[in-house]
């Protein structure tokens, strides 16, 4: 083959992207789509205007998402790392701002209403930190196996970011945000020593915070026997656990769940898996997890492809997208399934809202940059072999 056909062919595959990962996109948005339409056809009076309207303002928000996501791939990864440390101060700012002018609602203050839209600060900040821990693992490679300069100063960041959090109270959040991070450090190349410090101190620091607050306390014993108060605290694990039975295998069909009619609390958000295993059963469960488990296999294969070609920050960041996404799907399924206490944690792409259907997207975002990143910077070394070898062939 000529140095010009190579030449040809790179870039005919410079715009290329990872298949498998945007069919896993495509079909997330396209069930989340579905079943946001399915579990509120029911909500509001006779006129059906009113009982779509979710179905249309979520296919907005997935209409801007995939926009943002295509705007924030096509930006270089390098100008993200440059960008991490003022786009973390933003999340905090958001952060320290909606303790003062949050709108409340069933006793957390976790949304901003600006000209009517609600939004989520907590949203961007868990991935203004990812952005922010990428930048600081690769700047402190060096000196990641000490203690002091490797954990400690990220440990302060995480430790302001989640107290914010926590005043809010948004516990899901904190729990996701320290997780992520902490498998990125793992991953960055801490040693074992301090990892086992670190989920010690964390573990101990989760248990009390659960043990100091009633309201932790009590949905932690809730979660233990849900069917001891199945009409008080346990009636939103218990009503998910009758819509997971009932499915069982096949599902009762598409559109006839019964539980979704004002017996599930929050069955467009929160508990929309429940409704996903009552209509399309266990295969239809099945099917989102298979999908969130080829989401992280992909974020993983992209991270170790970046890191081959020597681009640090561009591995963590794929490593840190991949586990903030799929780590909060864990945990929103495990509550569906009664395996988790319950949490106010959406399920990504899938659950009906405006803020974590954008964040998620930019996230997604991201991701398809780095892999772009690598295809880019493969086919550049393609060619300069291709280039070398011609040269070579010429003079001999």
């Amino acid at each position: 083959m000529s140095v010009h056909a190579t030449r040809s062919q790179s870039m005919s595959n410079s715009a290329g992207v990872d298949t498998v990962l945007l069919g896993v996109f495509i079909v997330l948005l396209m069930l989340g789509l579905v079943m946001v339409f399915s579990s509120t056809i029911a909500m509001g009076s006779q006129d059906l205007n009113t009982n779509t309207s979710h179905f249309w303002r979520q296919l907005v928000h997935m209409i801007l998402g995939v926009s943002l996501t295509a705007i924030v791939a096509s930006v270089p990864v390098w100008l993200w790392q440059k960008l991490s440390l003022p786009l973390l101060a933003v999340g905090i700012l958001m952060l320290l701002v909606l303790l003062f002018i949050g709108v409340e609602v069933n006793g957390s203050t976790r949304w901003i209403s600006i000209a009517g839209i609600r939004v989520q600060p907590a949203e961007f900040a868990k991935v203004a930190i990812v952005l922010y821990a990428a930048s600081y693992l690769t700047r402190k490679q060096s000196e990641i196996t000490q203690f002091s300069k490797g954990i400690f100063n990220i440990g302060l960041v995480l430790a302001l970011v989640g107290g914010l959090l926590l005043m809010q109270p948004d516990f899901g959040s904190f729990v996701v945000m320290t997780v992520t991070v902490g498998l990125m450090m793992f991953l960055g190349g801490i040693r074992i020593s301090h990892t086992i410090l670190c989920l010690t101190v964390v573990g101990i620091a989760m248990s009390l915070m659960i043990w100091m607050s009633p309201y932790r306390w009590k949905r932690f014993i809730t979660f233990l026997d849900p069917w001891s108060d199945p009409y008080g605290s346990g009636f939103q694990l218990t009503q998910a656990l009758i819509a997971v039975g009932r499915g069982e295998i096949f599902g009762v069909g598409l559109g006839a769940s019964i539980q979704k009619l004002y017996y599930l609390p929050h069955a467009n958000n929160d508990f929309i898996l429940a409704v996903i295993g009552e209509e399309l059963g266990l295969v239809g469960i099945i099917l989102v997890i298979g999908l969130y488990a080829s989401l992280l296999h992909r974020a993983l294969v992209i991270s170790r492809t970046a890191e081959l070609l020597g681009r640090v920050y561009a591995a963590r960041l794929a490593q840190g997208i991949g586990f903030l996404l799929v780590f909060q799907a864990v945990i929103n399924i495990g509550v569906n399934l009664g395996a988790l206490p319950t949490k106010g944690l959406t399920l990504p792409f899938i659950s009906y809202g405006g803020s974590s259907m954008l964040v998620c997207c930019i996230a997604m975002g991201l991701l398809f940059g780095v892999d772009r990143q690598n295809r880019r910077r493969d086919i550049s070394g393609t060619v300069r072999s291709a280039n070398k070898s011609a040269l070579v062939g010429g003079a001999l």
